[in-house]
């Protein structure tokens, strides 16, 4: 069948409903207001999920050689002591590995995974549904229709504003910082260091480098001017590997998270994706595994409806809501566990961690 579909941004979401939409049957057009040398940084971790949609997007194999295999999550104190670690590699059997590797990369693989090409610095300035169907205005002046478009512009989503969908993204009051280091110590395992409202967790990623992921509960601290220097003052005295790292830490990125919570996803010919309809922050490393079932779940429930657009995007928000609010309240919790002082938190995790943490993650091992 031929439907006019246009996805608005190529992150980690857009390109995955592109894909999702290639291998259901269709051949959607992605546009991208960033130019194609905007190349993002840092790293990511893809728990055995995210693998799982990868796989059903056709692009599991592309993706072996890349980044690192992780086995094992290692939580520790402040001090660098053992709290309790978790087999990741048990709780995922048969659905997935998890891996640690460049963005970049990783983006990579799936530009190469749309099968057409992406028109970047192509921004849409407009967007109007008419008669049923969706009246796009870009801001090079053109002017197209289409049966449907796919919103994947993120937690700050343009196209969510357009057709009233949901206002703005709300600010979970955390900081998070990310750096890629080159000559850190030997780390197999990721490894978490808790520490007061703040955690560091490093991975290794490939190429001999490691990932580095740290974050803070500040709602009324603005960021920092210096993150670097931010780093080494929120965990100064911290065990573990974290001296090392903070070392040879050279570049940070700092951010703050959101969340998005949307009483719906679509509208008309209109549906959202990704952050653009379910943000949450980052603690459970579930924002690329959510798009990529988003984008898998999409594009079969469009072919399932024989391009009854309002039939498949009803089914599409029924399969997946449930699951994105899963990942919601699993977020909140392990962010407000990791909140308790020390003294409480600490005993606790030695004695509970295991189960809490492998309940935050038990829904995701179901199929999509």
């Amino acid at each position: 069948m031929t439907l006019r579909i246009l996805v608005v941004g190529a992150g980690i979401a857009g390109l995955a409903a592109a894909r999702g939409l290639r291998v259901a049957g269709f051949r959607p057009e992605v546009v991208e207001a960033l130019p194609a040398t905007v190349v993002p940084g840092a790293g990511i971790y893809l728990p055995g999920n995210a693998s799982r949609a990868l796989r059903l997007l056709g692009l599991d194999v592309p993706l072996r050689p890349l980044g690192d295999l992780i086995f094992r999550q290692v939580f520790l104190d402040q001090r660098g002591r053992q709290l309790f670690e978790m087999d990741v590699a048990g709780l995922w059997a048969g659905v997935g590995e998890s891996r640690a590797l460049s963005r970049a990369d990783l983006q990579q693989v799936l530009l190469t995974g749309v099968g057409g090409e992406v028109r970047f610095e192509t921004e849409v300035r407009d967007l109007q549904v008419v008669d049923g169907a969706a009246k796009v205005e870009f801001a090079s002046g053109g002017i197209s229709e289409y049966d449907l478009v796919v919103g994947a512009d993120g937690r700050r989503s343009m196209i969510r504003g357009r057709v009233g969908l949901g206002g703005p993204a709300v600010p979970t009051g955390q900081i998070v910082y990310r750096a890629v280091v080159s000559g850190g110590p030997p780390l197999t395992d990721w490894t978490a260091v808790l520490g007061r409202r703040s955690q560091f967790v490093a991975m290794p990623m490939g190429g001999r480098r490691l990932y580095c992921y740290a974050d803070e509960t500040a709602p009324d601290t603005p960021n920092p001017d210096d993150p670097r220097a931010r780093l080494r003052e929120l965990f100064e005295g911290s065990g573990g590997p974290v001296p090392a790292i903070l070392d040879k830490i050279e570049k940070v990125q700092v951010a703050r998270t959101d969340e998005v919570v949307l009483p719906a996803w679509s509208k008309g010919p209109v549906v959202l994706v990704g952050d653009a309809a379910h943000a949450t922050a980052p603690t459970l490393a579930q924002g690329a595994a959510m798009s990529f079932e988003d984008g898998y779940v999409l594009g079969q429930e469009l072919r399932s409806a024989g391009g009854d657009i309002p039939k498949a995007l009803r089914a599409y928000e029924d399969r997946r809501r449930p699951r994105c609010a899963e990942v919601r309240e699993r977020t909140r919790e392990r962010d407000r566990t990791r909140d308790v002082p020390p003294a409480l938190r600490d005993p606790m995790l030695r004695r509970r961690g295991v189960r809490i943490f492998t309940d935050h993650c038990r829904a995701l091992v179901a199929p999509v």
